[in-house]
C-alpha cells in the first residue's frame, strides 16, 4: 500500500468531479444494489492508464446523460472495497485501472486497463458518452 498523502490527489482529482468513495465493501454493495445505472471507476497508481483514465471519466461526466450514481474505489488501498465491486464484473479478470457500468446490480459495460492504455482521455471520454447514451438512456446492455 501506497502512503495517503501519495495518493490523495488521485482520490481527488474524481471526487473533485463529484465522484463518491466507496473505501468499503458496504459502501460498494449499497451503492451497486440500487435500482437504476451505477459507474464504479477503479482508481490506481499506475502511471500512464490511470494518468489517461482520471481526465477521462471527468470529461465524460460532461454528458448530458450519466449514469445514476458514480463511485470510485482505489486498488490497493481500499482493497475490500475494491474486491467487492470486482465480484460484480464477472467474465472479467481484475484490472486497474478500469470502468464498469452496471444496471440493476449487473453488468452492462467494461473498459478495462487494456482498453484504456492506449486510449487518449478524449477517446475514453468519447467510449464511455456512447456507454451512457446505451446503458443509461436506451437501456441496452453493451461491452467494450
Amino acid at each position: 500500500m501506497y502512503p495517503e498523502m501519495m495518493i490523495a490527489p488521485m482520490r481527488e482529482e474524481l471526487t473533485s468531479a463529484g465522484i463518491q468513495e466507496a473505501r468499503t465493501a458496504p459502501e460498494v454493495e449499497s451503492a451497486i444494489q440500487q435500482k437504476g445505472t451505477t459507474m464504479v471507476v477503479v482508481n490506481s497508481v499506475c502511471g500512464c492508464a490511470a494518468g489517461r483514465m482520471r481526465p477521462g471519466v471527468r470529461a465524460a461526466l460532461r454528458h448530458s446523460i450519466r449514469p445514476d450514481r458514480i463511485i470510485t474505489v482505489f486498488a490497493g488501498q481500499d482493497r475490500e472495497a475494491t474486491e467487492k465491486a470486482r465480484a460484480y464484473f464477472t467474465g472479467y479478470p481484475p484490472s486497474s485501472p478500469s470502468i464498469a457500468i452496471l444496471r440493476d446490480g449487473q453488468l452492462a459495460y467494461m473498459m478495462q486497463r487494456s482498453d484504456i492504455e492506449m486510449s487518449s482521455p478524449e477517446m475514453i471520454a468519447s467510449a464511455l458518452a456512447r456507454a451512457f447514451d446505451k446503458v443509461c438512456a436506451g437501456k441496452e446492455a453493451v461491452t467494450q
